[in-house]
């Protein structure tokens, strides 16, 4: 079974929490704006712990790293069948300083040209009520459980 691991950035008080999301680079995600959005995450193996795999990608996807603790939220299972485990940090993060690695991609298709592309083009802070639209629909879950920490931590 495929896995990927993530983690949700948060910040601020129950009455103006906002998380940090990211938008997927590339061409095919271009024009794309609502349920696009997407914590910061990518696939593992075996070998690797979720969590271990979570700041990793965090860190190749924004060019940070994120300190603890953290809190394991309930892993959600995507259409095609990928479970994404999530991980939610009270942290900051500003997007002006996003540095993310590079896939390539033969653009246009079948040109025969290969280019660069990031894995994520821009970050956002986003109110919980704003980032329910702009969140994937699969990952919404975690928005919940982050006010109810939010509300503890």
């Amino acid at each position: 079974m495929r896995q990927s691991a993530g983690i949700l950035l948060y910040r601020g008080t129950s009455s103006s929490l906002e998380v940090l999301l990211v938008h997927p680079g590339g061409p095919f995600w271009a024009s794309r704006d609502e349920g696009a959005w997407t914590i910061p995450k990518g696939e593992f193996a075996e070998d690797e712990s979720p969590l271990d795999a979570a700041r990793r990608e965090f860190r190749e996807e924004t060019g940070a790293d994120v300190g603890g603790p953290f809190h394991a939220l309930r892993p959600v299972r995507l259409a095609g069948g990928k479970r994404v485990h999530a991980f939610a940090a009270r942290g900051d993060f500003d997007p002006h300083t996003l540095v993310s690695n590079t896939f390539t991609l033969e653009w246009p298709p079948r040109s025969g040209r290969m280019r660069p592309f990031p894995e994520v083009d821009k970050a956002q802070w986003f109110p919980i009520d704003q980032a329910r639209s702009k969140l994937h629909p699969a990952q919404a879950p975690w928005l919940g459980e982050v006010v109810q920490l939010s509300s503890t931590t």
